[in-house]
Formats: structure tokens, C-alpha cells, sequence
């Protein structure tokens, strides 16, 4: 009886830890531009609206937020302190006024405080059925300035396209992490169907001929996410295209990035799942969170999670995190236990959504959160969600001290867009 009612009270702490909520901190207007987007017409094109935010934060609780301008056709950054406050004015990284840049991705080194690094899709057309490379930035001071560009793909084949069918695909197909010894990692997919992976080894300042990691025309590769473990250990989450049943494959690499092991296919499930994303926990467990959704790709999706503290091959059966109307993730942990899942509410798949979900758990992924909207995340001058290349980003982010950082941007046609910063700590004891 003892025994049952510990078990119980247990198990109360448990639930009531997960339910905690953040501790919010308020928004931080990032950036604002107009609302116009007209026709495509390759780089030719009118596009003047700000888009594509994504972010990390450091260890001070700064926040590292970077964007793109399609009137400039660049990458932008700016660093916001902890209490809200932008420090400087915009960096602008891709500095390639001539071709579109698109959906980047921003990684801090676990190692090197003033290391950051940007990944982006520029719109370079080379010849091939679609256009697109994947370039990559560093810079050593805090992001005060950045290195010039290093084109990482360099190819014909329509670089950073994540394709769900021949003529339904999502731009931002691409991830990039750093390592606790200084390594860089990248990855992308491209139209044609394969999955890349590129390495740095000093900091970002050279990369490893792109390695072929899975993915054809037939079945193509979508949707990549990295993550760095300890002991040089890397793992890459992806899912598949033109298939109405696809599921998520993990592949674990031991040696850097130099080679990696054979894929394994996570909770195999007749319905059809996407967008998978990784992370390592302090502890070294594995989580993934994805989602998924019955029927085919243009179904209401539901987020899903499961973590493996055994590598690749032990995931637990996986849970549900949402109801239905919830897709694209993001995942992040900090140093305390703490897991965070952030998505998009898609109620329906054929509308941009408005404002960001999220959840959290206390206690490594064994219980989470009810779900409720980021306050501050819908646009309150009725603009949805931008993100209008793909709605493969990455808006979430923590450090191991447990401060949130979220970003969002919004698209009201012909009137205004903005970006704009939400920033958050979490409550777990220190």
C-alpha cells in the first residue's frame, strides 16, 4: 500500500512539474517591411516583404535571430539581449543582392561563444530543372560581421527543395549544427531527390566534399535535421517523398560525419510523416519529434514524439503531443531536463496558420505540457504565418539555463510583414 501510494504521489509531482507553465518575458519587434508578392518570375521577380526568421540564444539569454529581406534578396541578422534590447542594427550575411536568399538556419558553438553560423538556400539557377544552392556563413565575433559566403552544394540539381510530388515541394529543405569540438554539420536535399552531408572540421572555415546519404527521383529525400551528440556522434532525421505512407529514417554516424551507419525507420505507421527534428539531450538520449498525418501528405497532421537513450535503434513507441492541426515542429532541451516542442497550428492544410503552439516537458520527455498558443505569436493585425517559400523552419530555441527564444513572422497581401522575436524561461530549479 505504501509502496502504491508513492507510486501515485509520484506520479502527481510528475504531471504537475510538466504543467508549469514559462515564465514570459515579451515580444521584440525584429523587423517590418510591405506586403507584396507578385508573380514568379525566377530572381526577376517582385517580392518585397520580410520572411523566414530563425534563432538561437546563448548562454547570456541573448537571442541570435536571422531573416531574409526579399526586397534586398538577403540574409539578415541581429542579436537581442536577454531584457529585449537590439544590439546594433541588422548584419546582412548573404550580401548577394542578384539572386533570392532564402529560409536560413542559425548554430551557436558549444565551444566558441562568438562563433555563429548561418546556413541559407540562395536561388542561383545553373542550368538544371529548378534553382537553388546551399550556402553557409561564420563569423568569430558575436555576429558583428561574417565571412564571405561558401557555396557548400554547388550544383544543378535544385538544392535545398524538400519535394512532396513532382509539382508539390517545400523550400528550406536543409539543417545545420555545431559540434562541442568545433565541428560544423550540414545537410540538404534536393529536387531531384537526394539527401547531402558536408562537415567542417575547423570551425566552419572549410567543408567536406558533400556526402551521399540516401534519397532518388523515385523516392526523394525530405526534410533533413541534424544533431550533435557527445564523442563526435551525429544523427540525421529525414522522411521521403512521393509516397503516401512515408516514414521517418535516423541514421547515426560515429566518427565525425565521416561515415554514417544504416537508416532506421522510426515507428512505422501507414500514415504519412514529415518533418522530423532532433535533438540531444545533456544526458546523450535521442528525441524526435515529428508529424504526421492519415490519408497522405495533405491530411491534418498531429505532432509526434518518441526518444531513444540507446542510439538509433531503441525508440520508444511513439506519442502524441497535439490533437489534429498541428504540423511542422520544432524541438529543442536545455540543461535541466527540460524539452520543448513548438509547431505550427495547420487546422487547415490547404491555409497558412496563424500564431505558434507549444509544449513542454519537465522531465526528459516522460510527460508534457497541455498545449496552448505562445502568447504573443498570432499577428494581431490578422496577418498568418509568412514562412511562404516552406514551412520547414526552425523557430525555437533554448539554452541550457532554460531561457526560450521564438520567433515568428506574418503576411497581410499588399498591406505588411513583420518579424518579430517572443522571449520566454523556463521555471525548472537551477
Amino acid at each position: 500500500m505504501k509502496r502504491a501510494v508513492i507510486v501515485v504521489l509520484a506520479a502527481l509531482a510528475a504531471w504537475a512539474q510538466a504543467a508549469e507553465p514559462l515564465s514570459w518575458r515579451g515580444a521584440t519587434e525584429i523587423t517590418a517591411g510591405r506586403g507584396e508578392r507578385g508573380p514568379w518570375r525566377m530572381n526577376e521577380s517582385r517580392f518585397d516583404y520580410v520572411d523566414d526568421p530563425s534563432v538561437a540564444v546563448d548562454e547570456r539569454g541573448d537571442s541570435l535571430v536571422v531573416w531574409v529581406d526579399q526586397a534586398l534578396k538577403d540574409v539578415l541578422f541581429q542579436q537581442v539581449s536577454a531584457a529585449g534590447v537590439k544590439r546594433g542594427e541588422p548584419v546582412n550575411v548573404s550580401r548577394s543582392p542578384a539572386t533570392f536568399s532564402w529560409l536560413p538556419r542559425i548554430a551557436l558553438s558549444p565551444r566558441e561563444p562568438s562563433a555563429v553560423f548561418v546556413l541559407w538556400q540562395e536561388i542561383i539557377f545553373s542550368g538544371g530543372s529548378h534553382g537553388g544552392d546551399i550556402l553557409f556563413a561564420r563569423s568569430e565575433d558575436g555576429g558583428r560581421t561574417f565571412s564571405a559566403p561558401l557555396n557548400l552544394s554547388n550544383s544543378r540539381a535544385g538544392d535545398g527543395k524538400g519535394r512532396i510530388r513532382r509539382n508539390i515541394w517545400h523550400n528550406g529543405s536543409l539543417d545545420v549544427a555545431a559540434g562541442a569540438d568545433g565541428a560544423v554539420y550540414a545537410a540538404w536535399t534536393e529536387y531531384e531527390g537526394a539527401l547531402w552531408f558536408s562537415r567542417s572540421d575547423d570551425g566552419g572555415k572549410r567543408f567536406s566534399p558533400p556526402l551521399r546519404i540516401a534519397g532518388s527521383d523515385e523516392r526523394p529525400a525530405r526534410a533533413p535535421s541534424v544533431a550533435a551528440g557527445p564523442k563526435r556522434t551525429v544523427y540525421l532525421a529525414w522522411t521521403v517523398g512521393e509516397d503516401y505512407a512515408a516514414d521517418i529514417h535516423v541514421a547515426a554516424s560515429a566518427d565525425g560525419g565521416s561515415s554514417f551507419g544504416e537508416p532506421v525507420i522510426v515507428a512505422p505507421s501507414p500514415g504519412y510523416s514529415d518533418a522530423p527534428k532532433l535533438v540531444v539531450d545533456r544526458r546523450g538520449t535521442l528525441h524526435l519529434a515529428y508529424a504526421e498525418s492519415s490519408g497522405g501528405p495533405f491530411g491534418p497532421p498531429r505532432i509526434r514524439y518518441t526518444r531513444s537513450s540507446r542510439g538509433v535503434g531503441a525508440f520508444e513507441p511513439p506519442r502524441e503531443l497535439s490533437a489534429t492541426g498541428a504540423g511542422y515542429p520544432a524541438l529543442s532541451a536545455d540543461g535541466a531536463g527540460g524539452l520543448y516542442v513548438l509547431w505550427e497550428p495547420v487546422g487547415d492544410p490547404r491555409a497558412f496558420p496563424r500564431g505558434l503552439a507549444l509544449t513542454v516537458s519537465r522531465d526528459g520527455g516522460r510527460s508534457f505540457s497541455t498545449p496552448a498558443i505562445v502568447p504573443g505569436s498570432v499577428d494581431p493585425d490578422g496577418g498568418v504565418n509568412g514562412s511562404s517559400q516552406g514551412l520547414l523552419m526552425r523557430k525555437l530555441a533554448v539554452n541550457s539555463r532554460g531561457a526560450v527564444s521564438i520567433v515568428n513572422s506574418s503576411f497581410k497581401p499588399d498591406v505588411r510583414s513583420r518579424v518579430w522575436l517572443m522571449r520566454g524561461s523556463s521555471l525548472t530549479p537551477k
